[in-house]
């Protein structure tokens, strides 16, 4: 069986990848075996990515307070592990960032999905996440597919992405903050015991 090592190699010597390693650049992700808690994601943010610290912006710190964890207990805990759909930043957009690349996410998640068999929670953060993870059981919306979120438990966890762009949305559907949020920090807390 492959390590997480051997995964991380073989994403940054793959051809598909070779401007990314060219610049210097390795995959974000982090993934762990005591993890229980996973989070999947559309792609790092050019934050994150000059940095290399996934979540490393403002969409990040957003979703820290909607999983009622901490910094530390987000990055230096074993239990949060992170899985982007791409594992690079994939440029800017016309309104932000461009979508995570087709087939990344169908060549490597399921090798390293072997690699966390401790995992209670996936939170699907965002479209992309929730479209390539839910496919035909989303509702026709992504503020439904939230709304009715728990359609999808105890597996998944589907959230609208917490990226500044979407504060608006937030607004308008204010059930969000009252009744989804306590309820994910309540699933985030049990996973953490």
């Amino acid at each position: 069986m492959p390590t997480v090592a051997s995964i991380k190699q073989a994403i940054k010597d793959d051809p598909a990848n070779a401007e990314f390693t060219a610049k210097g650049w390795d995959p974000l992700f982090h993934v762990l075996p005591s993890a229980t808690i996973l989070v999947i994601s559309q792609a790092p943010g050019r934050i994150a990515q000059d940095t290399a610290t996934y979540f490393n912006d403002a969409s990040g710190k957003r979703l820290r307070e909607w999983m009622g964890v901490t910094r530390e207990e987000f990055y230096d805990s074993d239990k949060v592990a992170v899985m982007p759909l791409d594992f690079y930043y994939p440029g800017k957009g016309k309104s932000g960032d461009l979508p995570p690349r087709k087939g990344f996410a169908e060549k490597w998640h399921d090798p390293l999905l072997a690699q966390m068999p401790n995992v209670q929670l996936k939170l699907l953060v965002g479209q992309y996440a929730i479209k390539y993870y839910l496919g035909r059981k989303r509702y026709k919306t992504l503020t439904a597919t939230v709304q009715n979120y728990t359609d999808y438990l105890p597996e998944f966890f589907p959230l609208v992405h917490p990226s500044p762009l979407n504060y608006g949305w937030q607004k308008r559907n204010p059930w969000f903050q009252t009744d989804v949020v306590p309820d994910l920090q309540a699933r985030v807390r049990k996973a953490f015991e």
